[in-house]
């Protein structure tokens, strides 16, 4: 079994999206992708286990509308490439009103409206990451929860990764409040995945949000080699 969950000092968030199933019977390749809480938080030792890991490329996704100091972080390795990609955006006054002003915003509740909003947006993180220089590739917001989620749910879908094992990589990171906010509305982490996932065409989202086909290809090829 691979274990999934790394321990990079300084970070509590930390997973590989490796050793998950496919549809099809193959498993997610390990050292390819991996999700994560900022890198702010890294110490030395942290950001030294970071790089050994094989991190070359860290994709940083903001929120248009934002200042997030928790996002801004000097690379301590020269080799390593930086990209920012804004997948959110708090000047869209509806999505305000409907998510951001709420706590239902550290819910995955709020996938399917944003997936209907900013399908460009979501075609950019995942092409940035499709391009990234040979190495591992980071991805992250503050959390690691669920702007790092909802890419991580595009990215396992578009491998064929099973339903089940996208909810559970999810339900991986621990967070009370979202269980209970959930549980107010009547429904789980693992119910509102699956909803998310329901009827989604993954490639044909992506590439009406812009993501070439080539990329795409690309990027299924680092996650099952």
């Amino acid at each position: 079994m691979i274990n999934r969950k790394l321990n990079w000092d300084g970070c509590k968030n930390v997973r590989d999206l490796g050793g998950l199933r496919t549809t099809g019977g193959r498993t997610t390749c390990q050292g390819a992708l991996v999700r994560a809480d900022t890198p702010t938080r890294l110490t030395p030792a942290g950001w030294q286990a970071l790089y050994e890991y094989g991190i070359r490329t860290i994709v940083t996704l903001r929120t248009d509308g934002m200042q997030e100091d928790e996002l801004d972080f000097a690379l301590p390795y020269p080799d390593v490439a930086r990209v920012q990609a804004a997948i959110e955006d708090v000047t869209d006054r509806e999505f305000v009103e409907r998510w951001a002003s709420t706590d239902y915003w550290c819910t995955p509740l709020y996938y399917s409206d944003a997936l209907q909003r900013w399908p460009g947006r979501h075609a950019a993180a995942i092409t940035a990451l499709a391009q990234a220089q040979p190495g591992g590739v980071l991805f992250h917001c503050v959390r690691g929860a669920d702007r790092t989620g909802i890419i991580s749910l595009l990215l396992l879908a578009l491998a064929d990764v099973t339903p089940d094992e996208i909810a559970a990589d999810y339900a991986l990171t621990v967070d009370p409040q979202r269980d209970e906010l959930l549980r107010r509305r009547q429904t789980t982490t693992r119910e509102t995945i699956l909803g998310t996932l329901a009827g989604l065409d993954v490639e044909r989202y992506l590439q009406q949000g812009g993501a070439s086909p080539a990329d795409l290809a690309v990027l299924r090829q680092r996650l099952l080699g």
